[in-house]
């Protein structure tokens, strides 16, 4: 009776999204062909019966072309509708005309097959009525990739690998867990590629088990394992900060005794109008003793909230702080990339509004603190260079080691990045990403080396730029703690394998040291930007928590917010960017509202037509959103 009650619901929600042929609702793919070398390297799909497998996929789905002969298909092409690359179409809000243009683009099959499923199902969940049989054929897409074509690759817009098929499972999990209501469920699928965490596609080694999509009744998103009743298998830290893990694997941080889920915001706020690009700005140092006004109080407790967003101070708009505002939303902690520069703000902060710091210094990345000329960059060979870190991280730790706020040292932001340049290509002043073994080999010296002039023994995280080199870690980073990664991987989380990867490799646990999402795109309003980031914030969110400690895969300690207010000068130098200017020049392609990613619109506040800055903040919808997920 439920499984009746389940489809009558999806054929009741269709929402003028048909299909020429929309075939079964879970493919049998034992009837249509036979699974060879599952679970080795060798796996493949062969097909014994075309006819009735295209007809049991349905419209778009391999190997059905019957698209080509769908009368709205052809009105669209000789229309004109159609014309252009199929890349212009991805984000295309009009989800029939993606979903014409993709199903015939000239793409590798499998890459195909994923920007039908991803069209699918972003048309499938478009309104708040859920399209339940289109997210079906969504995941059918998705599942198509992962029985024909698993060892599909692609490349992102820096050039590095990227694996639908991988991506595809996450997808499925992600859908099935969130919309319970489908009634399906995946079950033993897994594609483990080997060396897969390099710039190159020459050494990947797959191995497949395309598992089986079956029907399953309803059941809740997720039961929490009772830690309580599991032992301890080791624990780390000493008496501020601990890492315990349970004999299930699970990862739980320990913070005064109690424990806690990270929940924090990067916060370097600069005024509308500096930047360090024209020197005016540093970003890590200067707001700790900004005073606009003068009037001898320090503005980050002189902000005041616009809330009706008119860009002027109401009589009812009283004087607060930002920590004010961020003990209200829920947050517990702060990052800061490069040292603090003030204990009595720092003690105020934890002391009055219960909020900790994760403490970085960012070993060379930007060429800073390695003594290293812009152009020259960070040499993680270079015994000078590596002398000037060591001193740099040592000023940190021996200032701030008996500071009962500090959380954990981060090393580094995402040096594994870190390219030199030129007068033509910035760079990022930092060679890491070509002398990968050194880098993390030094990585591992600095984190013995902060254990062994830290009394509290205080856990040690490395910030990487999502898995790039993360074998590299494995190998060469015993010493490091916790695993900090910037992931940027859009609106769904960040996907089962990012989880499992890192507990395969290291089995340590993972703080996401960066993730956000841009308040503004292309074609939106101001109002579907803010929602948009809103909703991209919660699902990145929601996926930490159910990886916690008793979830999931039960690794992740928490997360960093990017970020809590809007820089104007984050797009990019001067003459290209104004620093005054609130700049809607897309920086590179990538994952987000539309497809686009704006450095300047990142904050979960703004600072408005930048009028009344470094004072003035109005609240996002992402405010709203954490203040309801993160206030226990």
């Amino acid at each position: 009776m439920f499984t009746i009650l389940i489809i009558v619901g999806i054929f009741l929600n269709l929402r003028g999204f048909d299909l020429l042929e929309w075939g079964d609702e879970i493919i049998d793919y034992s009837k249509y062909g036979k699974f060879v070398g599952t679970n080795t390297r060798n796996y493949r799909y062969v097909i014994t019966d075309r006819k009735g497998l295209a007809k049991a996929a349905g419209e778009g789905i391999f190997p059905n072309n019957s698209v080509l002969s769908d009368p709205e298909y052809l009105q669209m092409k000789r229309s004109g509708e159609l014309d252009g690359s199929h890349w212009k179409f991805v984000n295309d809000r009009n989800y029939k005309r993606a979903f014409f243009k993709w199903a015939t683009a000239p793409e590798p099959i499998g890459v195909r097959l994923f920007y039908i499923g991803d069209i699918l199902q972003r048309a499938a969940t478009s309104d708040r009525k859920i399209n339940y049989r289109l997210l079906l054929q969504a995941i059918k897409a998705y599942y198509a990739i992962v029985i024909h074509f698993p060892k599909t690759v692609a490349f992102t817009y820096w050039h590095t690998p990227w694996y639908p098929g991988v991506v595809a499972i996450d997808r499925i999990y992600y859908l099935t867990m969130k919309y319970p209501e489908l009634g399906v469920r995946l079950k033993d699928a897994y594609i483990r590629i080997e060396n897969c965490f390099n710039d190159t596609t020459r050494d990947d080694v797959y191995i497949v088990n395309p598992g089986k999509l079956v029907k399953e009744e309803r059941s809740e998103r997720m039961n929490k394992r009772n830690l309580e009743s599991i032992g301890v298998l080791r624990r780390i830290g000493g008496d501020i900060t601990q890492l315990i893990q349970y004999e299930s694997g699970d990862w739980q941080l320990i913070f005064h005794d109690q424990p806690i889920l990270i929940k924090a915001v990067a916060y370097s706020p600069a005024p509308v109008g500096k930047s360090p690009d024209t020197g005016t700005w540093n970003t890590y140092h200067d707001w700790f003793f900004l005073d606009t006004d003068r009037n001898g109080k320090l503005d980050v407790y002189e902000v005041w909230v616009d809330r009706n967003k008119n860009n002027r101070r109401d009589k009812d708009e009283k004087i607060t702080s930002d920590f004010e505002l961020m003990k209200e939303m829920g947050v517990n902690a702060i990052r800061l990339y490069h040292h603090g520069y003030s204990k009595e703000l720092l003690r105020d902060l934890y002391e009055n509004y219960g909020i900790g710091v994760l403490m970085g210094d960012f070993l060379g990345m930007y060429a800073i603190g390695s003594g290293a000329g812009w152009y020259e960059g960070t040499d993680y060979t270079n015994e000078i260079h590596k002398k000037n870190m060591l001193e740099s991280v040592r000023e940190m730790v021996e200032k701030y080691k008996d500071e009962p706020y500090v959380i954990m040292w981060i090393l580094g932001n995402e040096n594994n990045y870190g390219v030199v340049g030129d007068e033509t290509t910035p760079g990022l002043g930092c060679r890491a990403k070509e002398q990968p073994e050194a880098y993390y080999k030094f990585v591992n010296e600095v984190a013995k080396f902060i254990k062994s002039i830290d009394p509290h023994k205080r856990p040690v995280a490395i910030c990487n730029g999502d898995l790039l080199y993360l074998d590299y870690i494995a190998k060469y980073c015993k010493d490091i703690d916790v695993i900090g990664v910037n992931a940027y991987r859009g609106p769904y989380g960040f996907g089962y394998s990012f989880w499992k990867n890192i507990k395969r490799l290291t089995d340590k646990p993972v703080l996401i040291t960066e993730y956000g999402c841009p308040a503004y795109g292309r074609g939106f309003s101001d109002e579907e930007a803010e929602e948009k980031q809103a909703e991209y914030l919660r699902e990145a969110w929601l996926d930490i928590y159910y990886n916690s400690a008793g979830y999931g895969v039960g690794n992740a300690i928490g997360g960093v917010q990017f970020e809590w207010v809007d820089e104007w000068w984050k797009g990019g130098p001067p003459p290209r960017f104004d620093p005054a200017k609130h700049d809607t020049i897309p920086n590179f392609s990538g994952p987000f509202p539309d497809g686009w990613f704006y450095e300047e619109w990142l904050g979960v506040t703004s600072q408005g037509d930048g009028s009344h800055s470094p004072f003035m903040r109005q609240l996002r919808r992402s405010f709203f959103m954490y203040k309801e997920l993160w206030r226990d």
